[in-house]
């Protein structure tokens, strides 16, 4: 085929979860290995020189000590965000009124949700990032500025209107009823829509009333294809304020559970301040919690429970949750799940750190058949890393005496410099 390209390099894959089968087990690096792909799709992988003897038609891109692995996947953000990121000093609620609310109401304007949307992939492609699951406004033009822009790199990205009937400014409510038809009409525009998926979106217990949560669980019940993405537990003061307002409900959880918002295909970003029978129900129901590791810390939220929850077996991904989240970067994000897990006593290692940026990340938003990995049928969104980008990061790579030891450098201290290259569908970016 005309179309094949072999990309020539180190390469990391997976071949299970490493937090169930082990490293050494799950993970696989081939120190010269080969990605053949085409038509977008990756169509073998394995020794580079065997690949390049197999196939002498495809277009080689030799990437030398590279190490070409999955595209990170972002499974929680908001992109109205992008201008106000690492804004200072703020708790979740005032950062929510200070910063948050006035930023979003910008984005009844389509022309500066698309130039915002436009930036905000920029930022997230430099960082090797090909895939996100982001909040919206409730603004229609928010969405369809977002999936525009995705949709004109051939990106696979999922995204939802915030709907808010309550608590929330003049300018950032909607309805119960709007919020119903104009989740339907986005849903109905763009699900589906080459790489792009629809997400119905509550903002958080707080921002709806029971008749709004009500709605978008019958939305959801009509289109169990789409995913349901909100936020849960984040904060000890969000949880009280949540009792206060839901007197009735066994507990936050209770709040969407009561209205049919929790399942599969559920995502609940943060989740720190679970109790018992949260944990119980969101393991039962198939849901998916995403840790935000620098959002937890920047707004002072809590140390998430990676280890305790995955020894339960949950479905976890990793996010970065800009803005409240102070990078758009992956790397930097799984740096500080590592540091987060220290200080609850357990020393993540790179092999899961990398799975929950990637394969895990995916397999949170349920397209872990489609993205996140590197193999035969898999989209083609990948990226090469140098490990060896900065002064600091080069000169402790050098001691490295396996995969592992020279990857860690860069997960810790790595940041744009360290992607290489960004391939999006089988496309150089």
């Amino acid at each position: 085929m005309a179309d094949q390209q072999l990309l020539l390099g180190q390469t990391l894959h997976y071949h299970a979860d490493p937090f169930v089968a082990g490293v050494a087990d799950a993970a696989v690096h081939q120190r010269r290995g080969g990605v053949l792909i085409g038509d977008g799709k990756i169509i073998e992988v394995g020794d580079g020189d065997t690949l390049r003897a197999q196939y002498p038609q495809a277009r080689v891109h030799d990437y030398g000590d590279g190490l070409i692995t999955a595209g990170f996947v972002d499974a929680h953000v908001h992109y109205p965000q992008t201008a106000i990121i690492a804004s200072w000093g703020k708790r979740l609620i005032d950062w929510l009124n200070t910063y948050t609310f006035p930023e979003e109401m910008r984005f009844s304007d389509a022309e500066y949700a698309a130039e915002v949307a436009d930036r905000y992939f920029d930022l997230t492609l430099q960082n090797g990032t090909t895939t996100t699951c982001s909040y919206c406004t409730i603004h229609p033009e928010s969405v369809n500025a977002f999936f525009q822009k995705a949709q004109a790199r051939g990106l696979r990205a999922l995204a939802g209107k915030t709907c808010m009937d309550r608590n929330a400014p003049d300018g950032l409510r909607d309805t119960a009823q709007s919020a119903y038809d104009d989740s339907r009409a986005l849903l109905s525009r763009w699900h589906g829509v080459d790489r792009l998926s629809y997400v119905i979106t509550p903002r958080f217990s707080p921002t709806s009333t029971p008749e709004q949560l009500e709605a978008l669980g019958a939305l959801w019940a009509e289109h169990p294809d789409c995913l349901m993405q909100t936020h849960l537990s984040e904060q000890v003061d969000e949880v009280e304020w949540v009792h206060d307002l839901f007197p009735e409900a066994r507990d936050y959880l209770d709040t969407y559970e009561r209205f049919g918002l929790l399942g599969p295909g559920a995502v609940f970003g943060h989740a720190i301040h679970l109790t018992g029978r949260e944990r119980g129900r969101l393991k039962d129901s198939g849901a998916s919690i995403v840790h935000c590791p620098t959002s937890n810390t920047f707004i002072g939220s809590g140390l998430f429970d990676l280890d305790g929850l995955m020894s339960e077996g949950q479905r976890i991904g990793l996010a970065t949750d800009t803005g409240g989240g102070s990078s758009f970067s992956m790397l930097r994000t799984m740096a500080a799940a590592y540091e987060i897990a220290q200080l609850r006593g357990r020393a993540l290692h790179p092999a899961e750190l990398y799975w929950l940026a990637t394969q895990g990340a995916a397999r949170s938003l349920r397209a872990d058949d489609k993205i996140g990995n590197i193999g035969k049928g898999l989209e083609a969104d990948l990226i090469v890393i140098d490990l060896a980008s900065t002064p600091a990061i080069s000169q402790r790579t050098a001691r490295a005496e396996d995969i592992w030891q020279a990857l860690f450098p860069t997960i810790m201290m790595g940041d744009d410099r360290a992607i290489r290259a960004v391939w999006v569908g089988g496309t150089p970016r």
